[in-house]
């Protein structure tokens, strides 16, 4: 897996690409440099972001606080700032559990 990550001041941009109401939430490859994460949740009052945050809280090991969507709320491409962490940690949590 290869994403386009970017490094900020603060820590991992991580592109990914979010498909709602799939029978489980699991990381499902990558596609066009984003991550490709499926989610149980459905697209409505924002549970499927916070399935996502949760998610990532939980796979890349930090705290839920850590993970936000920084662009992308209401898309399907979203931008999820992963803070205090680098870029080649992210990619080996993602790579490890993937």
């Amino acid at each position: 897996m290869s994403p386009r990550l970017s490094r900020t001041d603060e820590g991992t941009l991580l592109p990914v690409r979010v498909t709602p109401r799939a029978s489980r939430t699991q990381i499902d490859g990558e596609l066009d440099g984003a991550v490709r994460i499926k989610l149980n949740a459905p697209p409505v009052d924002g549970a499927a972001n916070k399935a996502l945050c949760e998610f990532l809280a939980s796979h890349l090991k930090c705290k839920k606080r850590d993970v936000s969507i920084v662009r992308g709320e209401k898309s399907r491409e979203k931008s999820v700032l992963i803070r205090g962490m680098e870029p080649d940690e992210v990619l080996l949590k993602l790579g490890s559990g993937a």
